[in-house]
Formats: C-alpha cells, structure tokens, sequence
C-alpha cells in the first residue's frame, strides 16, 4: 500500500542524506521526495511517498523518530489531507494537433507555458489521478520530456 509520510525535520546540512540513507539501508525505496523549508526557517518538511504494508510503515516511523534531526513524523495515509504535484510536459505536435492539444490541456486546467514549432510544454498541478490522466492522454501525441517535483501533502485539520 501507498503511504504519504511528512517529516518535520531541522534544516540543516546533510539531514536528507541520512533520511536517504535510512531508507536505502533498509532496502525501502522512495517513490515521491518533496523537501522545503516552512513557516519556520529553521524547520523543514519532507514529504515522503513510499510502498509498504503497516508493519513497514510502522518499522519506517520509529526508525525516523530515532533520528536527532527529525522534529516529527506523520503518516498522512490515513489523514484527511491534500495532495498535489507540478507536472511539466513536453509534448510534439504538428499544425494539424495543436489546436487538439491545447483543448485537452483546458479541459485539465492546465497550462501552456511554451510554445516552439514542433512542441508545445505543458504545465499542470494536481493530484496524481489528475496529472497522470493528462500525462496518458498526451502520450498519444508523443511525449519528449517529463519532470515531476514529487508530492507534496498537507493535513486538512
């Protein structure tokens, strides 16, 4: 099962290393990283998405507690919370697709933030359902690049 894990940790030098660390040690993989600093300068917040059953999620949790830097852990899964993520697109078009890629990125909500004459680049925020549903949509077009920041999550609370 996918969790959604937020870490309050100290902003200081080498903190993300050995979160990293912790998980490669473990042989736990990381699907979706997402790091800033917050209201607090001082403080920073990692939002984690990773796969396990319950017995893993907890293993992960008390091992990130251990952690002299981390301020806090918040498995947010199960948590009313939301979720989004920043998607660029890079996608080729040709006269004849354009106008067809342009009324698809509007019916997501989604932007053009460049326009060249064989690609259009795409910009979208949303959740993953939504991201990714326009990402296949537009597979069809032919995708030359994709960058995805990762997830980022917040209690509703």
């Amino acid at each position: 099962m996918e969790h959604v894990i937020s870490v309050l940790v100290e902003n200081r030098s080498g903190v993300l290393a050995r979160i990293a660390g912790l998980f490669s040690g473990r042989g736990y993989n990381i699907d979706s990283l997402a790091v800033a600093p917050t209201q607090d300068p001082g403080i920073s917040r990692m939002t984690i998405v990773c796969r396990g059953d319950d017995r893993v999620i907890e293993q992960i949790n008390k091992q990130l507690n251990k952690l002299i830097d981390v301020v806090k852990v918040q498995d947010l899964t199960t948590d009313e919370h939301i979720e989004r993520e920043l998607v660029l697109i890079k996608v080729s078009t040709t006269p004849q697709t354009r106008s067809e890629i342009i009324q698809m990125v509007n019916v997501f909500r989604a932007r053009i933030i460049d326009v060249d004459r064989k690609t259009l680049t795409v910009e979208i925020v949303g959740d993953t359902g939504k991201t990714q549903a326009l990402i296949d949509l537009l597979r069809t077009y032919g995708v030359r690049e994709l960058v995805r920041t990762g997830r980022v999550a917040i209690t509703r609370r």
